[in-house]
């Protein structure tokens, strides 16, 4: 079975930023995410519609 979730380390390569950067989105509720106990999670589906919110945002603002 193949795995939906990201860890931070993994959404940082996938999104091409820095652990630190993902942890202070996460702090700043800036990105979705989820908590198991201490864990941070993200999902693959929710990371890729939220990129393309994003990036429809930046578009908005030109």
């Amino acid at each position: 079975m193949k795995r939906k979730t990201l860890t931070v380390h993994e959404v940082a390569d996938y999104i091409g930023v820095s652990i630190d950067t993902i942890y202070t989105m996460v702090r700043e509720k800036q990105i979705p995410h989820v908590r198991v106990r201490r864990r941070i999670f993200f999902s693959i589906e929710t990371i890729d519609s939220w990129m393309k919110d994003q990036e429809q945002k930046s578009l908005e603002v030109i």
